[in-house]
């Protein structure tokens, strides 16, 4: 059984932790109350820290003379730099971390598309812009593992979202022990899971694990960091996927009968059809490398990404 790292996660208190909302209720949601025994989560609300109360007057985005202010219309009060002075004091502040859960469509927490209105009592809103503290988040923390509570309804969005912040979690772990054998390790288990996201930045990995050019541990280890962000930073395509799937074939090249690979390859055009999901052949790989004892592929994390308790909250 795979041991997983505690992610830290900087999440919205109004999500699961608190009743802070404008209109002093709680947002439930099953995915971040679902995470709590795995993670340690970092609740924050700006609009509380500011000392606005709960319940509380609504604020908006307003564009004013070429920039955007965070305006409370009933009270006229612009609140602009108060928050951007506690996002800046916030952020620079917190330890190390792997990921943002934060309130959507927020005028302080929402990541994107914000609505800004032309004036504070105007009706309509004139364009869309981040909120002002989920922008900053965007503005230094976008390589981690950050999304909306919206966002994570979606299925295959929360899988990329856990992978990419486990991987995050293991990978701070292993960099904190400040010796090269543990990044060396994380690499080698989990080869298969950033090849499946990109094949590039996964040789551009092993590269700068191999060919250090008298780098520093840290210079080493932040330019390792920096093309880790960058292979996870989508979700892995189909046909990525299928060409890992097809290298660990090559693993069972004495141990299979010629119907069992021809099956695992027709299930692999099943699969880029979309007919079959990547779990069915991540399983079958998985059987065969229990039981031809194929240590290699066994240690690899593209097997279990995260705790097995969680792979629920990522199925229909």
């Amino acid at each position: 059984m795979r041991e997983f790292p505690w992610p830290r996660i900087v999440v919205s208190k109004c999500i699961e932790f608190d009743h802070c909302r404008y209109d002093g209720s709680m947002i439930p949601s099953d995915f971040v109350k679902a995470l709590k025994p795995y993670v340690d989560y970092i609740p924050v609300c700006p609009e509380m820290e500011m000392g606005l109360g709960a319940p509380r007057e609504t604020i908006r985005m307003v564009a004013a003379e070429g920039s955007i202010r965070l305006i409370q219309p009933a009270t006229g009060l612009d609140l602009t730099e108060k928050m951007s002075h506690f996002a800046q004091g916030f952020l620079s502040s917190l330890p190390q971390v792997d990921g943002f859960i934060l309130k959507f469509r927020s005028p302080s927490c929402g990541l994107k598309d914000i609505r800004v209105y032309s004036g504070a009592e105007r009706p309509r809103p004139v364009s869309k812009a981040p909120g002002f503290f989920g922008g900053a988040v965007m503005q230094s923390f976008s390589h981690l593992a950050v999304e909306d509570e919206g966002r994570l309804r979606n299925f295959n969005i929360r899988e990329h979202f856990l992978t990419k912040l486990y991987a995050l979690a293991s990978f701070r772990q292993a960099r904190s022990e400040g010796e090269l054998s543990p990044l060396i390790r994380f690499h080698e288990a989990n080869k298969l899971l950033l090849s499946s996201h990109s094949q590039k930045e996964t040789k551009m990995l092993g590269n700068i694990l191999a060919n250090r050019g008298g780098l520093s541990y840290n210079d080493l280890s932040e330019l390792y960091r920096e093309h880790l962000t960058l292979a996870l930073a989508r979700p892995p395509r189909s046909s990525s996927r299928a060409n890992v799937f097809m290298h660990a074939l090559g693993y069972f090249k004495g141990d299979l009968k010629a119907r069992q690979k021809e099956l695992f390859l027709e299930n692999i055009q099943r699969y880029k059809s979309k007919k079959l999901p990547s779990r069915a052949l991540l399983a079958m790989l998985q059987s065969w490398a229990e039981g031809f004892g194929q240590e290699y592929l066994i240690n690899q994390s593209i097997f279990q990404p995260f705790p097995e308790e969680l792979v629920q909250l990522c199925q229909d």
